[in-house]
This record gives C-alpha cells, sequence and structure tokens, in this order.
C-alpha cells in the first residue's frame, strides 16, 4: 500500500491519461527494432511500429506506445511502471490524444514544445526520449505535440498529441 504525502505522481509513463478524448489503433511491433519503455514516438517501417531513432526527422513520427493495463512485463503487476515493452506481437498506438511521459531534460510548461532525442545520447538522455528543452540538431520538435502541466518530481508528465 502507498501513502502520498504531498503529491500524487502525475502518472505512469504510456498510460492514456484521457481516453474518452484518444484514437488508438493495433500496430505490430518489430523485434529487430525493440522499444526501451512505454509512452516513446514511434513510427511505422514495413509495416511496423519501431521507436525514432538516431537521425530521424519529425515527418517521421506515426504516435504514441500505450502501455496496456495490465502489463506482462517486469515483475508481478507492475504498479510502478517498470516493465518494458514486448519484443514481437501486437502494439497499442496512440494516433492522437493525451499521455503520460517521461521527461528527460528541460523543465515542461503548459503549451510547451515536446522534442525527442535523435542524436548525442547522454547519460538520462536516451535516442527516442522525449524532453522539455531543444539541443540544436540532437533533438526533432515533434509537430502537434505540446505539454499539458509542468509534471511531477520523476519526470512524469502529460502531453498532448495531434489534438
Amino acid at each position: 500500500m502507498t501513502a502520498y504525502l504531498y503529491r500524487m505522481p502525475s502518472g505512469i509513463p504510456g498510460d492514456v491519461s484521457r481516453p474518452s478524448q484518444s484514437t488508438i489503433e493495433p500496430g505490430v511491433f518489430n523485434s529487430a527494432a525493440a522499444f526501451a519503455g512505454y509512452g516513446l514516438f514511434g513510427k511505422i517501417v514495413s509495416g511496423k511500429f519501431v521507436p525514432i531513432g538516431a537521425s530521424d526527422v519529425a515527418a517521421a513520427v506515426y504516435g504514441l506506445l500505450v502501455r496496456p493495463y495490465p502489463t506482462t512485463g517486469g515483475a508481478g503487476n507492475d504498479p510502478v511502471g517498470t516493465s518494458t515493452p514486448p519484443t514481437s506481437g501486437m502494439a497499442d498506438i496512440m494516433r492522437r490524444g493525451y499521455m503520460t511521459v517521461k521527461n528527460n531534460a528541460g523543465t515542461p510548461v503548459k503549451g510547451g514544445q515536446v522534442y525527442v532525442r535523435v542524436a548525442a545520447a547522454a547519460a538520462g538522455k536516451p535516442i527516442g526520449g522525449i524532453e522539455a528543452a531543444a539541443d540544436s540538431t540532437n533533438t526533432i520538435a515533434i509537430t502537434g505535440a505540446t505539454f499539458m502541466d509542468a509534471g511531477d518530481a520523476a519526470g512524469n508528465v502529460e502531453i498532448a498529441f495531434n489534438i
């Protein structure tokens, strides 16, 4: 049992925060290009959903990887969102809506631009990770994606995508 003394978390990365206002469709994973976690942007390559990676451009973005509930990866029923996505099978892809994601750099503000790292990975800033600050040519601005709040102390924050 968990007691929240000050503030509840903003959510778990990959959770759709407003299901009634979201469009989610099925997709197929590519076992040769696995996602590091839920709540990350992906693209379609040869009919399969793969993570945004090094040198990709914003136009390649197709949607966000949705975290199913309950998840089957990780230990137990994964109450804190530590599981990793499967490497094969079906994926749920959010094409439009609101989702909790993990912010790796910068300070999100309501209406602020969402960026994805595509080069120069560093500690806590993986390729494909979401950030609130541009980093020269190392990040791309995701068209139609904005932060909805400042997030929580763990970096979890809600974004709007294609709304």
